[in-house]
């Protein structure tokens, strides 16, 4: 089996990324970009299924890994009985192909090394053909994929895979470059791998020099953005939920999604923590992309979407991969594209309205999609959905879908009232006055005095942390201070905050997943509105020990086996991660800007 998800750290080049254990592995690896077919597959079966590992060929006795201050270079070190090599892992940004480079330096002594190199493409599935084209160059090909090894350790064929075994002494460095491109094309040109390291890490430290929180938690701040660009696919400016597909959000689970995909509920947050952390024009990027994926027939609106805007995302299963830890099955594609989810609508009208305040770079076809939009979730807004949580059931009336209908409305009317766009205003606020009565009439649950998942129902749902946080409500209306007391008593467990109870909910779903971690910081972002400063703090300090030893998130933490689960890392994950850090440090951070404005308590619980 493939190592724990936390013993994994990302390497990326802003088009497409990697996975490398702590054993010194690359077990994922998807090539020429995010969602694509992966070149490594074995986080997801077995190493056959593509694998990459550089190792002492003796037990190590330590191993200690980190990334250099501000970049995405990984660098590992092991310490044996003959001395001590450090791996040093990193992608360059992507010129006309994109490369893996891995150099192994000797620190001390004489350490015996071993490479195993298992090359498969279309998941794991298919065997290249691979050829000896000079004496330090092999070519691997299988179809329109093309993989180049360049290395001057000898190497040979061993079983369907390339091996090498070399020592490395102090004060040398060894390179090996993997490089893709397509086959039907010329052999890539080589790079130099101590000038290509020199590159790379100039361009993160400047990068993360840009860094506008230098308060508190700033190292966890940097790291957190530093993943949200490398999970950014640069020549569109989308950013990909995960750098993976199926890893499961309980042990040997079948709740196993996709995530190469961009979400347009994450808009509102990553646009709020892109810029909040210095980083305008990621953001300005991020809108953009946004406007071309939605643009087009109104309810023809997804509610995700491919890296470049791709709307066919069809959904299937990879039989030959027996999945993370066993947990099956192995997706690919995301068939909840094609789900209604209202609160998109919110999210659209939110970015745009924050994205007017922040003075981003006016786009005007906003203006009338915008509009247009809005006449059409005029005439849906009433019907039932899959909700946030996408589940995969019978379609419900969520109260969160309702909320953010209402911020659909709050927003066009708000960007009139503070920017002069023009529009039906008094429209605009009597749909908003009648979608915020619908809520507070059907979402609330006086018996529970809390907010509830669905009309009519009695379950709760931690989307509903968000009601304050979008402006729904003030936060110390009693209806929000109820229903953050109803969450605490029974969606916090082990300390941490599930979405909802599954047993109840899903239909043809088995029960159970982790604590979702998105939800947890929510919590302490509602303790911050709510004055409770402390409580916040602490919860939040709690979060940051969940991530590993390089500062990552997955989606969920599963209490039981206090290991990470779900895909990874998770983008959302540190994008709340973000947004909380900034909100406990400042007067005014994103949690406080998005909620200000907030619908006065007139309309008394169930009334």
């Amino acid at each position: 089996m493939a190592c724990r998800i936390e013993d994994y750290a990302l390497i990326g080049d802003c088009e497409t990324a990697a996975l490398v254990g702590n054993d010194g592995s690359i077990d994922w690896l998807c090539w020429p970009r995010f969602d694509s077919g992966a070149c490594f597959a074995a986080l997801l079966g077995a190493p056959e299924n593509g694998h990459w590992q550089i190792a002492p060929q003796g037990k190590a006795t330590r191993v200690v890994r980190r990334y250099r201050p501000g970049t995405l270079i990984l660098e590992t070190e092991f310490t044996t009985a003959e001395g001590q090599v450090t791996l040093i892992d990193f992608m360059p940004l992507r010129g006309k192909a994109s490369h893996v480079i891995r150099m192994v330096r000797g620190d001390r002594g004489r350490v015996p090394m071993r490479m195993d190199l298992v090359i498969r493409f279309d998941y794991g599935r298919s065997v290249p053909w691979v050829t000896a084209i000079a004496e330090d160059t092999l070519r691997a090909i299988a179809g329109p994929d093309m993989v180049v090894l360049r290395t001057s350790i000898p190497t040979r064929g061993e079983d369907l895979r390339t091996v090498a075994e070399f020592v490395v002494a102090e004060g040398e460095v060894v390179p090996l470059v993997l490089t893709y491109a397509v086959s039907h094309g010329p052999l890539p040109k080589p790079v130099r791998p101590a000038a290509a390291l020199k590159q790379t890490e100039k361009f993160w430290r400047e990068w993360s020099r840009c860094c506008a929180h230098e308060g508190r938690w700033a190292e966890a701040v940097q790291r957190s953005l530093i993943t949200l660009k490398a999970l950014t696919y640069a020549p569109s400016g989308g950013i990909v939920a995960a750098a993976t597909t199926s890893l499961p959000e309980q042990p040997r689970g079948t709740r196993n999604w996709d995530y190469r995909f961009c979400w347009l509920r994450d808009a509102t947050f990553t646009l709020l923590a892109l810029m909040h952390g210095g980083y305008r024009d990621e953001a300005a990027e991020w809108q953009n992309w946004l406007l071309r994926a939605v643009a087009g027939s109104p309810d023809q609106v997804q509610i995700m979407y491919g890296i470049a805007g791709e709307r066919q995302l069809p959904e299937w299963e990879i039989p030959w991969l027996s999945g993370y830890g066993g947990a099956r099955p192995v997706r690919v594609g995301n068939a909840a594209s094609n789900q209604l989810q209202l609160d998109i609508y919110g999210e659209i009208s939110d970015a745009l309205y924050q994205a007017r305040k922040l003075n981003l770079p006016k786009n005007e076809p906003s203006v009338e999609l915008q509009r247009a939009l809005l006449e059409h979730l005029e005439k849906i807004w009433q019907e039932p959905d899959e909700g946030i949580w996408e589940v995969r059931g019978q379609r419900r009336h969520f109260t969160y879908s309702k909320v953010m209908a209402w911020v659909a409305f709050d927003r066009a009317v708000k960007s009139c009232e503070e920017f002069g766009l023009k529009g039906p205003v008094g429209h605009w606020r009597e749909v908003r006055g009648r979608i915020h009565q619908d809520v507070c009439q059907q979402g609330f649950n006086p018996e529970l005095n809390s907010f509830v998942q669905s009309y009519g129902s009695k379950e709760l749902d931690a989307s509903l942390l968000l009601l304050p946080l979008v402006g729904f409500l003030p936060a110390d209306d009693p209806r929000i201070a109820g229903t953050v007391r109803a969450i605490e008593k029974g969606l916090l467990h082990d300390g941490f905050v599930v979405r909802y109870e599954t047993q109840r909910v899903d239909d043809g779903l088995p029960p159970g997943e982790g604590a979702f971690l998105a939800c947890s910081f929510w919590l302490a972002d509602n303790y911050v509105l709510l004055g409770r400063y402390a409580e916040a703090e602490q919860l939040f300090e709690k979060l940051l020990q969940l991530r590993n030893d390089v500062g990552l998130l997955s989606e969920e933490y599963y209490p039981q086996t206090k290991m990470l689960v779900g895909n990874f890392p998770q983008a959302f994950s540190h994008v709340a991660l973000v947004n909380t850090a900034l909100n406990l440090s400042r007067g005014a951070g994103p949690g406080t800007q998005r909620s200000s404005g907030a619908e006065s308590p007139s309309t008394q619980p169930g009334g």
